[in-house]
């Protein structure tokens, strides 16, 4: 009972030697495979012709070839279903298997039940004769049915459990004891160590923390536990399924589980070198140039390269345009040598990604495209008091995609480029510190007052207003002659935009003041009739409370000269 236990046992073992050898062997598949195919064999022709194995509780009987009316994998599976029937029946005797000659054909019989049938294409395929083949696949049968029959018996069933109990109360133990040394040792290594760690820099610059060193010290030793752990598992599982005839076909193929992903991997990698070279040159090239563009543009940003016509405001944003163009060219250029790049899921994920694209980022692009053109067209810079639409601000920052203004209500607008480019933008600030920006505003008067008259006013005012450039000098236009009144514009010249607010205020009051000072009615808007009394405030009611009397000079003057 004991000695199939045994050979399961010296079978496990050979397996996880196995399994270290076939990483070690893996480096060299691509040239054992090149060999074989300069040298055919049967198991080449194999590979040619359709064939599928015959297996019982998960052990390879023998392979079978297949036709297309009656696939491989189809006729396999008959016969190990018929191999499984005979050996269920415990009442037949696995030495009355016989064989039946044919003309054409050699049977295996069960009785009544036809379990094989070999033709001469089954022999040629394994190079044999066809009878002598017959009793090799015999013999085998004859050798499963009894270690079928045999993993089966209740007191080898029992044994194999208490072995999988066993094994699984080890594995128990031994995580559980693991976690607990895992955590001592860490904390006396911590206590010993830990302190005894320096950081490493250069003169003063820290290139690796000691916390970091420490950190990736601990992350290591938690990654070996960790794998141990792993490793433990797995060989304990794959040994607990091995002992029973149910689960063995999947202790066979749970090494694969685990090899054959990183066979692929290594073999992949080593059919790709080529490529990969290609592209590491690729992106050592693309990488230089790029540096190169770019100390180019920093030289023409700093004016140290001048270029006929050529803004130095618009290097950086030409050094992203040309940087994206060389990196769309390495890519095109880099696709076919990518691993993956011809097969159909790499194709479906990129076709995928540029649909993506195109559907959900037609503003994006959109406003992309905007913002470039702005930065050409030099409608303002950073600073810049502007007026966007409806919107009147400074010009905080300028994005691809947007453009943020800050109002003097002390507001952040994000303003889409997209809609910069399709409507007008007044630039305050262009002119203002070379020829000055026009301050403008208009009053309507009486014609029973001199013109010459308003004009003095309204010139004194601006010119008691801060804010408000001496040179050029104010100047006033007579814009239209209306039906009951003239209208005057006072034009004065500013060299700060960002207090348009403030000076406006600041004139109109010193107009307000002017024409009260002097007696003269302000008709604006309009008005139907004479009223009984003159719109204007009396001098002695300039200072009604709770305003202060102020201590201007130059209206201390006036008001002396109008008395």
């Amino acid at each position: 009972m004991f000695s199939n236990s045994a050979k399961v046992c010296r079978s496990q073992l050979l397996r996880w030697v196995m399994l270290c050898l076939v990483l070690a062997l893996t480096s060299i598949s691509g040239s054992a495979q090149d060999d074989e195919s300069k040298q055919p064999s049967a198991e080449n022709n194999a590979n040619e012709i359709q064939t599928a194995t015959v297996k019982l509780d998960g052990e390879t009987l023998f392979r079978l070839r297949g036709v297309s009316a009656f696939p491989a994998d189809q006729r396999a599976r008959i016969v190990s279903e018929r191999i499984r029937e005979v050996a269920r029946d415990r009442s037949f005797d696995v030495q009355n298997l016989t064989m039946e000659e044919t003309p054409y054909s050699t049977e295996i019989r069960a009785g009544k039940i036809a379990i094989l049938t070999l033709f001469d294409a089954d022999a040629r395929l394994e190079e044999v004769a066809r009878q002598n083949l017959a009793r090799a696949d015999l013999a085998r049968i004859q050798e499963a049915i009894e270690a079928y029959r045999q993993d089966r018996q209740p007191r080898l069933l029992a044994y194999h459990a208490g072995l999988a109990v066993a094994a699984a109360l080890g594995l128990f133990v031994f995580l559980f004891a693991g976690v607990k040394i895992v955590r001592r040792g860490l904390v006396e290594l911590e206590h010993r160590y830990r302190h005894r760690i320096r950081e490493v820099g250069i003169q003063g610059l820290k290139v690796l923390p000691a916390e970091r060193m420490w950190i990736s010290v601990i992350r290591i030793l938690n990654f070996a536990a960790a794998a141990a752990a792993v490793v433990a598992t797995y060989f304990t599982l794959d040994y607990i399924l091995s002992l029973f005839p149910w689960t063995r076909e999947l202790s066979n193929s749970l090494a694969g589980f685990v090899l054959d992903p990183l066979n692929t991997i290594v073999t992949t990698f080593v059919a790709n070198i080529p490529n990969l070279v290609f592209l590491a040159v690729l992106v050592v090239i693309t990488y230089y140039l790029l540096k190169f563009i770019r100390v180019v543009f920093d030289s023409i940003e700093r004016d140290k390269i001048k270029i006929e016509g050529f803004d130095p405001s618009w290097a950086r944003p030409t050094f992203r345009l040309v940087r994206g163009l060389v990196i769309a060219f390495a890519l095109v250029i880099a696709f076919p040598y990518i691993p993956g790049s011809s097969t159909q899921a790499f194709k479906g994920v990129s076709l995928f990604i540029g649909l993506v694209f195109s559907l959900g980022s037609t503003s994006l692009i959109g406003n992309l495209i905007s913002g470039y053109s702005l930065t050409y067209r030099r409608a303002f810079r950073r600073g810049d008091r502007v007026k966007i639409g409806n919107y009147v601000g400074d010009v905080q920052d300028s994005k691809l995609l947007v453009t943020y203004l800050r109002t003097p209500k002390n507001e952040i607008i994000a303003v889409p480029n997209s809609s910069i480019v399709s409507s007008e933008v007044i630039n305050y600030s262009s002119l203002a510190q070379t020829e000055g920006l026009i301050l403008h505003t208009s009053v309507g008067i009486g014609y029973e007052t001199p013109w010459r008259q308003v004009e003095a006013m309204l010139i004194e005012a601006a010119a008691r207003t801060p804010g408000l450039m001496r040179d050029p000098k104010p100047f006033v236009r007579e814009k239209e002659l209306r039906t009951f009144d003239v209208e005057y514009e006072i034009n004065a010249y500013c060299d700060n935009p960002q207090a348009l607010e403030s000076t406006y205020a600041t004139l109109h009051r010193n107009i307000l003041d002017q024409f009260n000072q002097y007696g003269v009615q302000i008709m604006t808007p309009a008005y139907e009739s004479d009223p009984k009394d003159m719109k204007i405030v009396p001098r002695d009611q300039w200072y009604a409370a709770p305003a202060v009397p102020e201590t201007d000079p130059k209206l201390a003057k006036g008001a002396e000269s109008g008395e």
